[in-house]
């Protein structure tokens, strides 16, 4: 005998039920969920931070340079405005030169550079977030992150690396923008991007980011090497994270253009 539409229905709900299944719950996270979630956890651990950062760059050539430098940050609002705080260490032609970024999800960031040769501080555009940070293969962007918000996200599939699992997700830009598209590999233990992918709209693949190493502190899986390689100028970039300390107390002074010329030393100590 066939069984009705609703009778049906009834057995498989009754049968989640007593196998303790909640059949909202087994649903899985949106690509954008997802995607939401690691940029938090990358960009937006606890409420401040402060770490010593050690940067390498490699020209095709094989040649490096090395630049070190402080990095303060400030989460104005979980998810949303922040501001960052960047005084150079090493080499000496950049010694004491400083970088303060306001980030604003809804707009362009405001951006100010101390150059201590001409003991100014100048304002600098903001239109171009896919720039190189100071000569490197990061850009603007990729420093202070990439809103969830600005892309469209799909599922592609989950994969299984070296025994971890991933999901793969393909972000597009909702807008004209220095890429046309993302594969981004997070975690599904730690819900980081470990690996990510650009292309460009010929679909040949431009820059590839990875997590190299990820330690936890505080309680917190942070990344505490990155690179990046830029495949067409078959250059890259490896930044080191050291000294890392959350919730630090940085106060909302510090990001000012004052502070820009003579940082408070409890902050910029090495």
């Amino acid at each position: 005998m066939k069984r009705s539409g609703n009778a049906l229905a009834l057995i498989v709900a009754s049968a989640a039920l007593l196998a303790g299944v909640s059949l909202v719950g087994a649903a899985e996270k949106s690509a954008e969920e997802i995607m939401k979630e690691a940029h938090l956890n990358l960009y937006y651990a606890a409420t401040d931070g402060r770490a010593q950062v050690d940067m390498e760059l490699t020209d095709k050539r094989g040649k490096t340079r090395k630049r070190s430098f402080i990095m303060l940050r400030l989460d104005v609002e979980d998810g949303g405005a922040q501001k960052y705080f960047t005084y150079f260490t090493a080499p000496g032609d950049v010694r004491r030169t400083s970088f303060m970024v306001w980030k604003n999800p809804d707009a362009d960031d405001s951006r100010w550079i101390y150059i201590p040769a001409l003991d100014l501080v100048r304002r600098i555009s903001a239109k171009d977030k896919g720039s190189s940070f100071v000569g490197s293969d990061f850009t603007y962007e990729d420093v202070s992150g990439r809103h969830w918000t600005d892309d469209n996200h799909k599922l592609l599939r989950n994969e299984t690396v070296e025994g971890r699992d991933f999901y793969v997700i393909e972000s597009v830009p909702k807008q004209k923008d220095s890429f046309a598209k993302k594969i981004t590999w997070v975690s599904v233990d730690r819900i980081l991007p470990e690996r990510e992918e650009y292309y460009d709209k010929k679909g040949e693949l431009v820059r590839v980011f990875k997590a190299e190493k990820i330690e936890e502190i505080d309680g917190i899986q942070t990344v505490t090497v990155r690179s990046m390689e830029n495949k067409k100028k078959k250059s890259s970039t490896t930044v080191s994270f050291s000294k890392v300390e959350y919730d630090v107390g940085v106060g909302d002074d510090l990001f000012t253009e004052r502070y820009l010329k003579a940082p408070p030393k409890k902050y910029i100590a090495e």
